[in-house]
């Protein structure tokens, strides 16, 4: 079976610091090789891979700002598009723009949904209903209007995060600062349980950060900037826990999944897919507010950092989720040889 993944092209695949669709592209390609397809990575020129890697595109438009974001996606889209003959199935990572090819080849198309950036692209997903096949990465996050072929968590690789059963006592925050991911939440957590903070994140917000987590930031809570995947590692596994108070509903939440692949617990606010991740009062804890989530500090003690790691490892590793396309690519395989 030869499979094409199509990556997004705002930051290189695997991504350095941020970039979860792209971090989701690679960890699927791999584990696609480990399974011995035969796959190639459509992603930028830097990109790294152990499967066969084809690219137009340099270097992201994100760490190149002298390209056009949109002359970029074109070039990169068609490039595959244009050799879809050569592959079985396309697997798109890339949102709504690939579904514009999808009825001029005969490639089936799968698109994973990562997310909805507004409602205003939900036509273009609709006018594809019939004949595309969405994924969606949660339950909580289907939308009403559209038709699902199936649900799979996102994978993490599970070899980078390593489990430590005696934690330090500090809490983390690890995420965009940024107003939906709850930073400020986290600053007043940490202070109201007298707790030290580790803030780990790209500044998405330049003033919520000014202006709600920069004047807090000093011997208890700490700024660290953004974590490459060995710092990472080490902030999650070292955490007495992970603070996610989010104010949106996310649609799943990578460092969730990789701070329980560490044994380390999670206080979320209970939005989005914060159910289908977490299992209440035992691999973390889902609060409702600033208040419930102090409480919930002072009940660390009560998760078994074992039993964090094996849910992690059960639901939500790259290879549960290759396994998990794998059977779809082949029921779609055998539905269009039905259909034909």
């Amino acid at each position: 079976m030869k499979i094409a993944v199509l990556a997004p092209v705002a930051w290189r695949t695997p991504p350095r610091h941020y970039g979860p669709w792209e971090q989701m592209a690679s960890n699927l390609t791999e584990e696609l090789v480990n399974a011995g397809l035969d796959v190639t990575l459509f992603a930028t020129g830097d990109s790294i891979t152990t499967g066969k890697l084809d690219a137009v595109i340099a270097k992201s438009y994100e760490e190149d700002r002298n390209q056009d974001a949109k002359v970029v996606e074109c070039l990169h889209i068609s490039n595959l598009m244009e050799k879809a003959d050569q592959f079985d199935i396309i697997h798109n990572h890339f949102d709504f723009l690939p579904l514009t090819y999808s009825k001029l080849i005969q490639t089936p198309v799968i698109t994973t949904i990562h997310g909805f950036s507004s409602e205003k692209i939900i036509p273009v997903y609709k006018k594809y209903n019939d004949t595309a096949f969405y994924v969606s990465i949660s339950n909580s996050d289907r939308h009403a209007d559209l038709t699902y072929f199936a649900t799979v968590y996102n994978g993490i690789q599970s070899a980078n995060f390593q489990f430590n059963e005696h934690p330090e006592d500090y809490l983390l925050f690890f995420g965009r600062i940024h107003p939906d991911k709850g930073t400020a939440e986290a600053v007043q957590i940490a202070k109201k349980s007298g707790r030290k903070l580790l803030i780990a994140g790209i500044i998405q917000d330049e003033n919520y950060y000014r202006e709600q987590v920069e004047p807090h930031l000093g011997e208890q809570v700490v700024f660290l900037g953004a974590a490459g995947p060995e710092k990472r590692n080490e902030l999650l596994r070292n955490a007495a826990a992970l603070l996610h108070p989010i104010n949106f509903e996310e649609p799943f939440g990578l460092s969730v999944a990789e701070a329980m692949a560490c044994g380390t617990p999670v206080i979320a606010f209970n939005k989005g897919s914060m159910p289908e991740l977490i299992r209440n009062k035992d691999t973390g804890f889902l609060v409702e507010d600033v208040d419930e989530a102090v409480l919930a500090v002072d009940q660390l003690g009560s998760i078994s950092r074992a039993e964090c790691r094996k849910h992690a490892l059960a639901n939500f590793s790259a290879k549960k989720m290759a396994e998990d396309y794998i059977a779809l690519y082949h029921k779609i395989l055998n539905f269009r040889r039905s259909d034909g």
